[in-house]
């Protein structure tokens, strides 16, 4: 039973360490840990601790916030960020010695004012867009953000450090997008070497190529929800050993019958054909729990799965105990690693038509407190 906590989120850190590992020898060249969004809803500072105790040597953002939040946190490693608004503050990032994503010249131009600014040589990384039309220069636009990174390097303005894209269909290995995005990619590469540049990383491969297409693994590989433990090609990947880093707990707060035609929850869209037992576990979609998995997932009491039913509300959900004997305050897990039993994250994203980066990410968003645990220094640590 849970101490005093109605819900929480238990991270397991040596998890993280593990699948970073495993990531460093599948991939055979440098990773890059993705931790943005707060980690996935893991905690992006504890998250980027681990990997980099398991020899991540580069750390992933969107936002110069999430970076300057590392850098702050006493991390002293690289770490390339990507998502920027025109107008954004860059002086920070370029005084932290973070690596800059320019995606268009305009980017590059208002780096170069705060490289007046600071004193200091920036970082910058250029991005092309391959084909998930998304961030990135366009292949029209890839020559003129090449020749202006080259300008400004040869004034001393910055070094250009990298060079990359971002795969749209990775995770269906045998979708022809994959090749003509890596073919995309070899040609920009082909662009930039021409005019010049000669950066020290040249990546392509999220989680799902860095498992699946070895051929565009290049310098180094960006891993983001393979390194949390959840697998990011369903289907294609086994035989790689991650460990889910998250399980998600609460506490029963309530047990009652029900009777044949009793409605549970909005909307009547479960009524009970038989006598049974409802729980009420007090965690709901303000705590990131899919709505739209009511009548779909399923949870753990006792050793047994256990049906949601009717719809999540805000602040709590109802799953059926099949007329089992539970008492308030008893253990329920929404997800973990499966070895108990119990439902994936996986399992909670097929239940909700979603992916587990959704599952993991939103419900460590809402009012449910971390803890973590160690379950390499301290297997006797409760999950």
């Amino acid at each position: 039973m849970l101490p005093a906590a109605r819900a929480e989120i238990v991270v397991d850190l040596a998890a993280i360490r593990h699948n970073v590992r495993v990531l460093r020898e599948v991939a055979g060249v440098p990773v890059m840990t993705v931790v943005k969004a707060d980690g996935y809803g893991h905690g992006m500072v504890p998250v980027a601790r681990a990997a980099r105790e398991a020899g991540a040597e580069w750390l992933g953002v969107a936002t110069l916030d999430e970076a300057l939040e590392l850098r702050a946190s006493g991390d002293t490693g690289r770490i390339l960020c990507w998502l920027y608004v025109p107008g954004e503050e860059y002086d920070a990032g370029v005084a932290a010695g973070l690596d800059l994503t320019a995606y268009t010249p305009a980017e590059l131009d208002e780096i170069e004012e705060s490289v007046g600014d600071t004193g200091r040589t920036a970082l910058v990384q250029l991005k092309i867009d391959t084909g998930l039309s998304r961030g990135g220069a366009s292949p029209a636009s890839w020559p003129a953000l090449v020749e202006r990174a080259r300008e400004g390097e040869r004034a001393g303005h910055w070094k250009v450090t990298g060079i990359w894209s971002h795969f749209s269909s990775s995770d269906e290995p045998d979708d022809p997008a994959n090749d003509a995005q890596e073919a995309s990619f070899r040609w920009a590469l082909t662009v930039a070497e021409a005019a010049g540049l000669r950066p020290e990383v040249r990546h392509l491969a999220n989680s799902a190529a860095t498992l699946l297409r070895p051929s565009s693994r290049f310098d180094l590989v960006r891993c983001g929800i393979a390194s949390y433990g959840l697998d990011p090609a369903p289907g294609e990947t086994s035989g790689v050993d991650l460990w889910p880093a998250m399980t998600a707990r609460a506490s029963l707060a309530l047990v009652k019958d029900v009777e044949p035609g009793d409605a549970v929850s909005y909307g009547r869209t479960w009524i009970a054909e038989t006598p049974t037992t409802i729980g009420l576990v007090p965690v709901g979609y303000g705590d990131g729990v899919p709505r739209r998995s009511g009548n779909h997932a399923e949870v753990l009491v006792g050793d047994r799965r256990r049906p949601v039913r009717g719809r999540v509300c805000m602040d709590q959900l109802l799953v059926d105990l099949e007329g089992e004997e539970h008492r308030p305050g008893e253990d329920v897990e929404l997800f973990g690693d499966g070895h108990d039993g119990g439902p994936t994250a996986q399992d909670w994203a097929e239940a909700s038509d979603t992916i587990s980066y959704e599952i993991v990410t939103r419900i460590g968003s809402g009012r449910m407190p971390r803890r973590y645990v160690d379950s390499e220094t301290d297997p006797g640590a409760p999950a």
